[in-house]
């Protein structure tokens, strides 16, 4: 599967962003796809994923500020990311799976920057 993302950038503190991965490839390989983020000097973590049948999970961090979605026709996923914080400042990572019990795989990844 190759990931191809896009969205990056560089915003105020409160303010909103919207990240877009489309997918190419086997669909079995993108029955979860999401998004990770590593920020400097720390590990690379789950930011929010969504299934084929659209159930989601959050970062408790996240939570309440930023809605995952996809478009399951163009093997799309989204990250619409409001409300957005200094410490939301990393390289986000889309990310494709079989199913939440595995890692899956990253594709390139976006740069987010969030000024205060």
């Amino acid at each position: 599967v190759q990931l191809q993302a896009s969205g990056g950038g560089l915003v105020q503190a409160g303010g909103s962003l919207r990240l877009s991965c489309a997918a190419s490839g086997s669909i079995f390989s993108t029955n979860v796809m999401g998004w990770y983020r590593q920020a400097p000097g720390k590990e690379r973590e789950l930011v929010a994923r969504i299934s084929r049948e659209g159930n989601t999970d959050y970062a408790r961090s996240v939570k309440g500020r930023f809605t995952v979605s996809r478009d399951n026709a163009r093997n799309t996923v989204y990250l619409q990311m409001n409300s957005l914080k200094p410490e939301d400042t990393a390289v986000y990572y889309c990310n494709a799976a079989i199913s939440t019990l595995v890692r899956g795989f990253d594709g390139q990844g976006t740069q987010v920057t969030v000024s205060s």
